[in-house]
């Protein structure tokens, strides 16, 4: 079984999938703790209480199938530069990365990264929030900002958001200036909208879950999905995934590891789906 490295990693098999954990929480505007998701992630993953069998039929379990390169140590101040770069690097070495955050500014420095190197980019993006503000309490950066920023610097030249409940007329200005299709959740199921040309980056903000589902988050947005509903859209996905990241579980906020296991799962369906 893959288990968690240090150091540099060597040049992959092209299309190796590596999770990189990302622990930063420094831009939620509301409650910390997403920071503290990766390790969680993985016991979970690893739990002896499933195994690493995905539903599309691929065994995890097999060595070498999918690298893990641990969690990003870095400075607060230059965080995001740090994040670009390991990403950059992962890139650059074959592999396609799947991040664990952290909160969704992470995704900022990471579509940055991809985008430089894989043009005509789809974003896949799962939320209860679009992110798409202009800034929030003051801060660009903030993790109800990322999109605006992909879109502003045209990492991505389409963004597909799937689950949206929690709309707000700024962020539909928004979504309107950068051509944003905007799936609200009452519009659910869009299994036919998964199909897509190109290359594809996949971001999992975990309170697209119904908080029955997902306890374990900062912002809770009761109607949203269920694991089901998720993991069918994800299989759904058509065309290569390049890289994804999941992001928002807060540990701080969780009932009995629930979300932790459901986070899990989704990774292991995320990797089984990119090596299908």
């Amino acid at each position: 079984m893959s288990t968690v490295k240090s150091g540099t990693p060597a040049a992959a098999k092209p299309g190796t999938p590596a999770i990189l954990g990302i622990p930063f929480d420094a831009n939620s505007s509301y409650l910390r703790g997403s920071a503290g998701a990766p390790w969680e992630i993985r016991s979970a993953m690893h739990s002896s209480s499933s195994n690493y069998w995905t539903e599309l039929g691929v065994d995890l379990g097999i060595e070498g199938v999918f690298y893990d390169a641990g969690n990003l140590k870095f400075s607060l101040r230059d965080a995001f530069g740090c994040i670009e770069h390991e990403v950059g690097k992962l890139l650059d070495l074959g592999y396609r990365p799947i991040l664990l955050g952290g909160d969704h500014s992470i995704t900022l420095p990471i579509v940055s990264a991809v985008g430089k190197r894989i043009p005509n980019l789809t974003i896949i993006h799962f939320d209860a929030h679009p992110d798409l503000y202009d800034e929030l309490e003051g801060n660009r950066m903030s993790h109800a900002c990322p999109f605006a920023r992909i879109m502003e610097e045209k990492y991505a030249t389409r963004l597909i958001q799937v689950g949206i409940r929690a709309l707000t007329g700024h962020q539909r200005e928004q979504a309107a200036r950068f051509g944003a299709e905007v799936i609200e959740m009452r519009a659910l199921p869009a299994i036919d909208r998964m199909a897509v040309d190109g290359p594809i980056y996949i971001s999992f903000d975990m309170d697209v879950l119904d908080p029955a589902f997902a306890p374990g988050l900062s912002h809770r947005e009761p109607g949203g999905m269920s694991v089901r509903d998720a993991i069918k859209h994800l299989h759904a996905i058509k065309g290569k995934i390049v890289g994804a990241d999941i992001v928002e579980f807060n540990p701080a906020q969780d009932i009995s590891h629930m979300t932790a296991v459901v986070a899990a799962k989704l990774l292991k369906e995320l990797l089984g789906k990119m090596l299908v």
